[in-house]
């Protein structure tokens, strides 16, 4: 179940998000009556109440709004008692102060907005004592195994009990727990109004993860990056697991680089069966990896893994994909090895997506130039697979006849930038730009009106995302789904 928080200024404001919630789903709601401005009424908030409450009073130490008096909010969560809540949340030291009545459960809480303690278990033993009916544990993540402890906190409990790191990296977090029978978690009613650090929103929860379908023995699938933030890959997984009714949730894991091994560790424990990689994991995870799939090997990056048992295998369907984009631009039969015998290929940027496109337009008999703005990188990538390289700032004087962005210049927020000048492109010109967010960025905007072939980032993250899912599923992806998802969330029109 989904507790969703309510926080407003004005009490009609929050009847009318209360409202709207039990209208759209919603079976638990929390109010939060510090953030009222003024005084709390509370009967107006109570009476009629379309389904089952949680009233808190958070003060401003334990992350809250409240500005009264100590003496006050005691009261205002009593007389919520002598009401008849459903439920109250009482922080630990007040929790003697504000004595069981009727049948109102008791959420006995604990919030550390730093950091998740070492003693986790020692607190949780002292929530224990203070005769609740739930307890309540919310922990900032710092690290990625921060999530790991509170959900092993949360499974190995006798007390029913409510934990979730904060924080973007935490997030997870707050889906997993279902596998572990939470109580309920919390989300917020708009995913831009979070009174929490990582919250998501209702709509959320229930629509992209189907969090109230999730059960012990749901797969869980997900991305590593960091940031991650940008990320539409759960957005278009989930659709796809939910197109086909599968036992199935993806997730957006926020892993920092020296948490990278350790989550690598935890996953399978946790349910994880996939991940897609992406920046800065692609090359790093390759270290940590018990099989490599060949073109892994012969790129030096992945984007998938995937776990069997004891074994973590790599795979890299950015290459498949890049080029079967290519062969549905270029009219040609897919894989023929000499497509692009006679072209001159810049790639801008030497990362993981660049390394391989690289690979491919090798394979494809191209003639590959690297420019990137670390021009070190540039160098070692050439290397690797014998290309020339040029300066990030000589790039506009090579003349190819294939241009990739493999950078995220371009990407959202900064839609305003190329890393390629306009006047620099020809007519019948290949231009293909990694960024799928936004479809039509600048550098796509101005190669059509420059008349050049164009393949967006649309076309490769929607065929390598597909190529993922049949390693998740063994079954083939709903494609159109699957860009019809992006294209909405990217607010895309269809070309």
């Amino acid at each position: 179940m989904i507790c969703v928080s309510i926080g407003r200024g004005r009490h009609r404001h929050m009847i009318a998000e209360f409202r709207h919630l039990v209208d759209e789903g919603a079976q638990l709601v929390e109010l939060r009556l510090d953030y009222i401005n003024g005084e709390v009424n509370l009967k107006r908030l109570l009476n009629d109440r379309p389904c089952p409450v949680i009233v808190t009073c958070r003060r401003e130490q334990d992350g809250g709004m409240w500005k009264g008096s100590e003496k006050s909010r005691q009261l205002l969560l009593r007389t919520a008692v002598a009401e008849g809540v459903e439920y109250v949340d009482l922080e630990e030291d007040i929790a003697a102060e504000i004595p069981r009545f009727g049948t109102t459960k008791r959420i006995i809480s604990h919030h550390d907005f730093a950091a998740t303690p070492g003693n986790l278990d020692e607190i949780h033993r002292r929530l224990c004592r203070l005769d609740p009916d739930i307890v309540k544990i919310a922990t900032m993540a710092n690290h990625w195994h921060d999530n790991v402890r509170i959900l092993r906190l949360i499974d190995q409990s006798e007390i029913p009990t409510v934990g979730m790191c904060m924080g973007e990296i935490g997030t997870p977090s707050r889906i997993l727990a279902a596998r572990l029978g939470v109580p309920f978690t919390y989300a917020t009613f708009h995913h831009e109004r979070a009174l929490a650090p990582g919250q998501l929103s209702f709509s959320q929860m229930t629509n992209v993860y189907n969090y109230n379908m999730i059960r012990p023995d749901t797969e869980v699938f997900g991305v590593i990056a960091d940031p991650i933030g940008h990320s539409l890959s759960p957005l278009i997984h989930n659709a796809a697991f939910q197109h086909f009714k599968m036992n199935r949730v993806y997730l957006s894991f926020r892993i920092p680089r020296e948490d990278l091994l350790e989550f690598l560790t935890d996953a399978p424990d946790l349910g994880v069966r996939g991940i897609s990689v992406t920046i800065p994991h692609k090359e790093a995870v390759i270290r940590h990896l018990t099989k490599i799939d060949g073109a892994v090997l012969g790129i030096g990056a992945a984007n998938t893994v995937i776990f069997e048992s004891d074994k973590s295998i790599a795979y890299n369907t950015d290459y498949r994909a890049a080029m079967n984009s290519f062969d549905q631009t270029m009219g040609i039969v897919p894989g023929s090895k000499q497509a692009l015998s006679s072209k001159t290929a810049l790639v801008l940027g030497a990362g993981g997506v660049a390394k391989a496109l690289v690979f491919g337009l090798k394979r494809r008999g191209a003639t590959v130039v690297i420019a990137s703005r670390t021009e070190s990188r540039a160098v070692e990538l050439a290397k690797q697979f014998e290309c020339q390289t040029t300066t990030w700032e000589r790039r506009h004087t090579v003349k190819c006849d294939v241009l990739i962005n493999g950078t995220p210049v371009g990407m959202h927020p900064n839609v305003d930038e190329t890393p390629f000048e306009q006047h620099h492109l020809r007519p019948n010109m290949i231009v293909f730009d990694t960024v799928y967010n936004p479809e039509q960025t600048l550098l796509v905007k101005q190669a059509r009106e420059k008349r050049c072939k164009v393949i967006s980032g649309v076309d490769m993250f929607v065929n390598q995302a597909a190529l993922q899912f049949k390693l998740f599923t063994n079954q083939e992806a709903p494609i159109e789904l699957m860009r019809e998802q992006i294209k909405r969330a990217t607010g895309a029109a269809k070309l």
